[in-house]
């Protein structure tokens, strides 16, 4: 059964979640306040699937929360609750390891097709790839195996959703990814977020992998249609 660790400080929203969570069989830990969501995330040694967080939040707010959750784990998947005014802190949350966010208000479904869809991508760190052969290119090592991405031998700390962005453009080098397919492959076809939540990840991955993320030589814009990945060879 996936764990999930729900933090919202509005109670009715916090049951809203919890009963609707508990009906799609997670088991769920809820708490009010972003010292309470660190304090059981290290009671549970971090042995959490998910973790549901909401933005604003008297004390610790949920974008240092979900900071230093990231900090101590790629492979957790992170969803940031926000209100429809808060564009920028959407962006800004996924800037700093979140992987996907819910805006309120949302119905039980969106919730649980959201956490579905994080929970399945999640659930492929310990799942078996049917290739395990690793793929080159320039300086950057993947390997499918022990889903890490290197970059002349050091490795660069990915997310899932991260390593599966970097998987889907490596296996199409030099190829133009349209974002709604690379939305599609990633995130699912019934995704019920907007194209951005792509460019907020291919930046946040030029950051990581680029020398010069401004000027990107491998992660190329193709204007008006999407991305591809360069290979010189």
């Amino acid at each position: 059964m996936k764990k999930i660790l729900v933090c919202e400080d509005e109670d009715v929203i916090r049951d809203f979640v919890v009963i609707n969570l508990k009906r799609s069989g997670y088991e769920v830990t809820d708490v009010s306040c972003g010292e309470d969501a660190l304090e059981k995330f290290e009671e549970h040694n971090g042995q959490f699937d998910i973790v549901l967080l909401d933005i604003m939040m008297p004390g610790i707010d949920g974008f240092t929360v979900c900071k230093k959750i990231r900090e101590k784990s790629n492979t957790i998947g992170i969803i940031l609750l926000s209100a429809k005014t808060q564009e920028m802190d959407k962006v800004g949350g996924l800037m700093i390891g979140a992987d996907d966010y819910i805006t309120k208000p949302f119905s039980p479904s969106e919730l649980v097709a959201r956490v579905d869809a994080l929970s399945r991508r999640v659930g492929l760190s310990q799942a078996s790839t049917k290739d395990n052969i690793a793929i080159e290119s320039g300086p950057f090592v993947l390997s499918p195996k022990s889903r890490t991405l290197t970059k002349n031998g050091e490795i660069i700390d990915l997310t899932q959703v991260e390593y599966q962005i970097m998987d889907l453009l490596l296996r199409n080098k030099n190829t133009a990814l349209e974002r709604s397919k690379i939305l599609e492959e990633i995130w699912g076809d019934n995704y019920y977020g907007d194209l951005k939540i792509v460019d907020v990840n291919i930046r946040r991955l030029r950051m990581k992998v680029e020398d010069e993320p401004s000027n990107p030589e491998y992660i190329q814009t193709v204007w008006g249609y999407g991305y591809k990945w360069y290979d010189k060879d």
